[in-house]
């Protein structure tokens, strides 16, 4: 299968876990980046605040087009119950280039049903996989990362 991970990263832990899936997976990767809008204590207030608004932003232009993959794998952090905006902005974009689709989302403790409801939703796909990874899983995620790759085989 003809995958591609996109994710977002505001803290590199969220990319750590795509960087896992890539060489477990073999496939592409692409990063949403956003010219660091919400680096630092105020990008974070920001980006919670952004998110739980349901609000868009302004993302760098892609590079890997996910109409060219069989299967588009979505990466976020939780940012108060929500998928991080730069994310919410990309499944806006590429939605109807989107064929299958699975997610995974890392957080401190909490919102990720929330959360990956909501990519769903935004979406208009069903998962065929998803995944969350808390705080506590992030130390040792492979059992939890090899549950997700099965359902996508």
């Amino acid at each position: 299968m003809n995958a591609l991970i996109v994710y977002y990263s505001r803290t590199d832990v969220t990319k750590g876990i795509a960087k896992q899936l890539q060489e477990k997976l073999d496939c592409d990767i692409e990063e949403i980046t956003d010219n660091g809008k919400y680096d630092g204590k105020f990008g974070f207030l920001k980006g919670g605040m952004n998110a739980s608004m349901g609000r868009s932003s302004d993302i760098n232009p892609i590079t890997k087009n996910p109409a060219d993959y069989d299967l588009v794998i979505i990466g976020t952090p939780v940012w108060a119950s929500n998928m991080a905006t730069p994310v919410f902005t990309y499944l806006i974009q590429n939605r109807d280039k989107i064929k299958k689709m699975a997610s995974f989302c890392t957080c401190i403790s909490g919102g990720y049903e929330a959360t990956l409801e909501k990519i769903a939703d935004v979406s208009g796909k069903k998962q065929i996989s998803t995944m969350f990874l808390t705080s506590k899983d992030i130390e040792n995620p492979s059992e939890k990362i090899n549950n997700f790759i099965n359902k996508i085989d």
